[in-house]
């Protein structure tokens, strides 16, 4: 695991989903490598309840109620359509639920407007059917009819960026569950074995791009993903992926809890002012998801790694806020020093601590970027 740049789930949690397995005494759906129970509890986290010899680390953030819709959602014969904001964890639970059920989450398709049929359906191996014509040797399948074939989970990531004519080929799939191949003479349909499933995940921002059909819409059990509030929860999730990031790049980095507030009470103010503001000039072009949250304490965990002293400072994580949320110049500029001059700069006299010196770093990075 250690020469991959990310490895999927069932690589990197191989250990603990061999011990789950190795335990599960509960009844178990098709083909299925784990119990819905063990599923939840691999997802979720282990408690002192569960009696476990070991502890079970959580890796998904969420309502307990979602996941368990899901992973019944996947015993049924419906496709899984998670939808929500950008960077609520979409794309990491389908991953987690695929590598708990069937141990390979990277059946995957990726949803955009140059996604083709073909890419759900099959293609051709041109040289092999020069030489030796049509044949089910020279068809390239798709991960969606690799996951038919061998009765597993296919993934269909960002579903409403795709075409019309892509979605309705979807139609036909998660109802009749086969694929004909008219090419052929025999051996022409491939069908679905016991276990199949799709999960598709949707931007609910990207709403009006490629709207589903009502059709498309019955395939599917939608389970609606929310943005993390509670800011203990968002705490969680940040230092969560914080000490993965730490570990992946071998960095060894205090993360002082009163920085780790300071942005989160950021990003709780951003959200809270884009929410009142009038037009969508008045807002960042950010999504300002917990997503986003992580990616701007990456930055400058690695910034203070390799060009600082090896510690985070208030200053290097205003920059790298500011260099991460200001995309249009001059509106998120402004509408950031807007918030420095409003907020952090009575805050900053109030309270002290870190934000004086959070101040004065974004001050310097607006005023670099302008």
């Amino acid at each position: 695991m250690s020469d991959l740049l990310r490895a999927p789930a069932e690589i990197k949690y191989a250990e603990e989903l061999d011990w789950l397995e190795s335990i599960d005494d509960n009844p178990k759906p098709y083909s299925w490598r784990l119990s819905p129970k063990m599923i939840r509890l691999f997802i979720l986290g282990s408690e002192r309840a569960d009696g476990l010899d070991r502890e079970v680390s959580q890796k998904w953030f969420g309502d307990r109620g979602i996941v368990e819709r899901a992973i019944v959602t996947l015993a049924s014969d419906r496709g899984l359509l998670l939808i929500g904001d950008p960077g609520t964890g979409k794309s990491w639970l389908a991953e987690l639920l695929a590598a708990a059920v069937c141990r390979n989450s990277t059946l995957v398709v990726q949803g955009t407007a140059g996604t083709t049929e073909d890419h759900i359906k099959y293609s051709w191996n041109v040289s092999m059917v020069i030489a030796k014509g049509q044949s089910r040797e020279s068809m390239i399948p798709s991960p969606i009819m690799t996951a038919m074939e061998q009765g597993v989970i296919g993934r269909f990531e960002e579903l409403t960026r795709s075409t019309s004519d892509v979605q309705d080929a979807l139609i036909s799939i998660l109802s009749e569950k086969y694929i004909s191949v008219p090419e052929l003479d025999s051996d022409n349909i491939v069908f679905a074995k016991p276990g199949f499933c799709v999960i598709a995940t949707a931007n609910s921002r990207d709403r009006g791009v490629n709207d589903l059909s009502s059709a498309l819409k019955r395939r599917f059990n939608f389970v609606r993903i929310p943005v993390v509030t509670n800011k203990k929860s968002e705490a969680e999730i940040v230092r969560f992926r914080t000490q993965e990031l730490l570990h992946r790049h071998r960095i060894e980095l205090d993360v002082p809890p009163t920085l780790l507030d300071v942005l989160l009470r950021s990003f709780a103010d951003l959200r809270a002012s884009a929410a009142a503001a009038g037009s969508d000039d008045e807002k960042l072009e950010s999504a300002l998801s917990t997503a986003e949250q992580i990616g701007v304490l990456e930055d400058a965990i690695l910034h203070s790694n390799f060009f600082g002293e090896r510690t985070l400072t208030a200053r290097t994580l205003a920059s790298s806020l500011v260099g991460s949320l200001a995309r249009r110049e001059p509106e998120d500029l402004a509408i950031l020093n807007k918030y420095l001059h409003g907020v952090i700069e009575p805050r900053s006299k109030e309270e002290g601590g870190s934000w004086p010196e959070f101040l004065d770093g974004g001050r310097d990075a607006i005023a670099t970027l302008s």
